[in-house]
């Protein structure tokens, strides 16, 4: 298996060992700010995968990253009581709900031969309808066991992750991210360096001829579907966690348009290029908004355009084919 990784897997990891090393000489609001521009990255290598690999296009990413933030809310403000059940529960939740909203949605767009161009489309209208949905939970009918989901206003005072009776905050919060990112990061690496990786390959060049040579294309699309969302719902945990809040905005046009641009800028089908493009880019937006300015999503919406149009920014394939070939 690791004869088969490539050198951008490799920078990758030596990022990561930068960011943990990094982590370790910052205060703790930076390292807090750090894991908020880490969290997204599963988000972003799961589109990657479904997107640059398999060559679906999804924008329903935000749809699994909301539900499973929720979730989490709901779960673990239900058993205050006990805070390190409370977290365990929550992340087991946060990830079975985005798992069952993806198994059941992606059997309906792949079993049902959905064309490939109105995937896009109907992924849209269901993260849409699900952020439609969540703003009108206003008032004290719209309440799970002891937790109000709030509606516009959102849910807030959502618990912290806990471990071994300590809420996690500051560097250590920073840790805890950084962790599920990589163990996120390994998880992909091995799915798009596998025969699974392989045959997602053979669905994006040429669907019809996969299925000619025996392989269940509906089901293997409905396989990466899941992972994406499941990926997608991790970051929502993470989110929810770092902040302790979630608001429907999570789950909106704009918001759904943010992984895309992550993953057309990074490239789509490089690792490295997706990772470091995501980490750039909610640098980039979040410094934008917290210092006022209204420009973060004109500037992102441009970088979309240039990725789409121009094949130079392909730039992290080249350069890690580069250091291939030099080593």
């Amino acid at each position: 298996m690791f004869k088969r990784l490539q050198i951008e897997d490799y920078l990758v990891a030596l990022l990561w060992i930068g960011v943990a090393v990094y982590g370790s000489v910052i205060n703790d609001y930076a390292a807090s700010s750090t894991a908020y521009y880490i969290l997204n990255v599963p988000m972003a290598l799961g589109l990657a995968m479904l997107w640059g690999i398999s060559g679906v296009l999804s924008f329903g990413q935000v749809a699994f990253f909301g539900l499973a933030g929720y979730t989490y809310g709901i779960v673990a403000g239900n058993l205050l009581s006990s805070p390190g059940l409370a977290a365990v529960a929550g992340i087991a939740g946060g990830l079975a709900a985005a798992l069952v909203l993806a198994v059941a949605f992606g059997y309906f767009i792949f079993y049902g031969r959905v064309e490939a161009w109105i995937v896009p489309i109907v992924t849209l209208v269901m993260t849409l309808i699900l952020a439609t949905f969540m703003g009108q939970t206003a008032g004290y009918e719209w309440k799970v066991g002891e937790v109000l989901l709030g509606g516009y206003n959102g849910m807030t005072n959502i618990p912290p992750m806990n471990v071994f009776g300590s809420d996690l905050f500051g560097r250590a919060l920073f840790y805890y991210v950084l962790i599920a990112v990589v163990i996120a990061w390994l998880a992909v690496v091995l799915c798009v360096r596998s025969r699974f990786g392989d045959v997602l390959i053979a669905l994006r060049e040429d669907p019809l001829r996969t299925e000619l040579f025996g392989h269940d294309v509906r089901l293997m699309q409905l396989l990466c579907f899941s992972v994406a969302a499941l990926l997608a719902g991790l970051s929502g945990v993470l989110y929810v966690q770092w902040g302790n809040y979630i608001t429907p905005d999570s789950m909106g046009l704009l918001q759904a348009t943010l992984p895309v641009v992550w993953v057309a800028v990074g490239a789509r089908t490089s690792l490295l290029g997706v990772t470091v493009a995501t980490v750039a880019l909610n640098v980039l937006s979040f410094r934008l908004s917290s210092s006022g300015n209204q420009y973060a999503f004109v500037i992102l919406g441009a970088l979309l355009v240039v990725a789409m149009v121009v094949p130079t920014m392909g730039w992290a394939q080249r350069l890690s084919g580069l250091v291939g070939r030099r080593g």
